[in-house]
């Protein structure tokens, strides 16, 4: 019979361990840096899979720059030579020329496509393999990270940086490349058709030079603070609406909207930098491009006059100079990308640099064969000492042995060190000192699916995946039979519940298991728990959120989950102590108490003073 419910006085769960981005400057919160020349190394291997097909790339717009600059030579030939023929009856040079510009325009077309399908196909290889690297990167990382970098800045990186870095693959390169290149020709050209008129064009460089250094310069510091900006925006929003009970209970939506204001201001303000930062450049490059131009001019229409050069050099000259000088905006356009996806790919770069703090051991062992039909496995906490890297010393020095399939229950105070136990257990930490043994095995030397199939922990959260009820029973072993998945639902007790269902097990629970109750996503998890079949098996506050009908359906189940295995249960409800064999009392990381429930309710000890306090409750 389950006993009645009741509470421990003080909660069982220990805070969070603090996360340093929750304090300080809420923009810069966010900061990962890059170690030097991790960001060039991340494009460098972004790009190098498709080096091939970035030069036939690149070979493609190279042959329609040449077509396209082929335009003022030919206009060039029509004045002085073509236009003279054609009034002495000799037709052939200007329909040559008539026919080559018809061919370089048309050559420059289907060039110009044509570079734009290879391109288009060589950037969305590359943005879906950085979106994949931040993905896989982000799943590897350890549960310390995800608790110190909230999940609205990873949505950042894989979204707004990463769509910053299309918007320079696909139109900021290209203004580049083909600015570049018009700067080659042109000059070339220039310097071909008249020296003087050449230098004088090369010269002009120099002040543009310097514009794009400034702007580069004063560009890149606005556009990482607009990243920063974003992702505080994204966080912030991420958070209220993952949060959004609490918002409505606690009537927080006045503060949010305060909070969410500033730092949308810091964002616009941000933007409005970046276009500040802009203005400027294009001012200063149009007038020193205006400037160029005018003089050269001015200057060869004077020559021409004084008939030291030809007019149609004069207007070749002048339709290369509009050429030469047209693209400054978009280069300016170029660098407004450039600086964007710089600051973003940084900030990728700097959570890709990011190393697992429990990482896979190099020469991965196996646990040995289980030597009985039970399939629990003996748990040694060995000279354990840990702490949160932001907070002081958790567990001091802790040793403990739990024999194979042994339920032990652990109670005490906040901050006991309960969770960390668990945690260590699961091995989403490392202790700093000493050793978590399973079966006489470091964990730090099993790889990751063996200690998985090893040791799997039930949180008080029960989290389910969008999905149906099957797919999310079969989360732990996901080649299961559609038999095996109903046995294990029946032995917990969930099947009925589930046949009762729209879609039966094909039912969709929606977003967190929302379309059904928390008793009953706690009890999908039992059953997710029995079909992975695990030697250890961690209870973390199973049923401090059900009421009584949900804890006594949980509790039937854990009976089952539990049988033979070696179970840790933190426990918040004593009516969840009683099916233990062995209970520890912790406090300030050590064991204070140990023994079976009966013996330690006989005596005087704390959990004897806690369990007359709870039967006092029960009259």
């Amino acid at each position: 019979m389950t006993a009645p419910t009741t509470s421990v006085p003080t909660p069982a769960d220990e805070a969070d361990p603090p996360r340093p981005e929750d304090t300080g400057d809420p923009f810069d919160r966010d900061a990962l840096p890059a170690p030097p020349g991790a960001t060039a190394a991340l494009l460098r291997s972004l790009l190098a899979p498709m080096k091939a097909r970035v030069a036939g790339t690149t070979l493609l717009l190279l042959l329609q720059q040449a077509a396209v600059q082929a335009g003022p030579l030919l206009v060039a030939y029509a004045i002085d030579t073509a236009v003279p023929a054609f009034r002495d009856h000799d037709h052939g040079p200007l329909v040559a020329v008539a026919v080559g510009y018809l061919l370089c325009a048309v050559a420059s077309g289907g060039l110009q496509w044509a570079f734009i399908a290879a391109a288009a196909r060589v950037n969305q290889d590359v943005l879906l393999d950085l979106r994949g690297r931040i993905f896989r990167h982000a799943q590897a990382l350890s549960v310390d990270f995800h608790e110190r970098y909230t999940s609205g800045r990873l949505i950042s990186r894989s979204t707004t940086d990463v769509e910053s870095l299309r918007e320079l693959l696909n139109e900021g390169l290209q203004e580049l490349i083909t600015v570049v290149l018009s700067f080659v020709y042109i000059s070339a050209m220039l310097l071909w058709l008249d020296l003087s008129m050449g230098a004088v064009a090369v010269a002009s460089f120099g002040p543009l030079y310097l514009l794009v250094r400034l702007y580069q310069r004063r560009a890149g510091r606005v556009f990482r603070e607009r990243s920063t900006a974003i992702a505080a925006v994204i966080v912030k929003f991420v958070e209220t609406m993952n949060g959004i009970r609490p918002v409505r209970a606690f009537r927080r939506e006045a503060v949010n909207d305060a909070d969410f204001r500033v730092l949308n201001r810091r964002h616009e303000r941000t933007n409005g930098d970046a276009l500040l930062e802009m203005a400027r450049y294009v001012v200063g490059s149009r007038l020193v491009a205006n400037t160029a131009v005018a003089f050269i001019v001015l200057w060869g229409a004077y020559r021409v006059a004084d008939g030291a050069l030809e007019l149609g050099v004069l207007a070749a000259a002048v339709l290369y100079l509009r050429r030469l000088y047209d693209p400054i905006d978009r280069l300016g356009m170029f660098l407004n990308s450039y600086q964007s996806a710089a600051a973003s790919l940084e900030k990728i770069a700097g959570l890709l640099a990011q190393t697992p703090s429990v990482p896979e051991p190099s020469a991965p062992e196996q646990l040995p064969a289980l030597e009985s039909d039970l399939p629990g496995r003996e748990v040694v906490f060995d000279g354990v000492r840990f702490g949160y890297r932001t907070g002081g010393e958790v567990l001091p020095r802790f040793d403990l042995t739990i024999p194979a399939g042994q339920t032990v229950a652990v109670v005490g105070s906040t901050g006991a060190g309960k969770s960390t136990l668990a945690k260590l257990l699961a091995r989403f930490y490392d202790p700093s000192d000493g050793r978590v043994l399973l079966d006489g095995v470091d964990l730090r030397e099993l790889a990751v699916p063996e200690l998985r199939r090893g040791v799997v922990m039930v949180t008080q959260e029960a989290f389910l995946f969008s999905g149906t009820v099957a797919e999310n029973i079969a989360v732990g072993r996901p080649d299961a039979t559609r038999e095996e998945i109903e046995r294990a639902a029946k032995a917990i007790g969930a099947h009925d519940f589930i046949s009762a269902l729209p879609d039966g097990y094909d039912t969709d629970v929606r977003k967190r298991g929302g379309r059904i109750s928390a008793g009953q996503r706690q009890l999908v998890s039992f059953a997710r728990a029995l079909l992975a079949d695990p030697s250890v098996l961690i209870l973390d506050e199973a049923t401090s959120s059900l009421d009584i009908p949900g804890e006594q359906a949980v509790q039937r189940a854990m009976t089952t989950v539990l049988r033979g295995r070696t179970a840790v249960v933190i426990a918040h409800r004593l009516s969840t102590v009683e099916i233990a064999d062995r209970v520890l009392v912790m406090e300030h990381g050590r064991i204070v108490e140990d023994g079976p429930p009966a013996d330690l309710v006989a005596g005087t000890g704390r959990f004897a003073n806690l369990h007359r306090a709870w039967r006092d409750s029960l009259a």
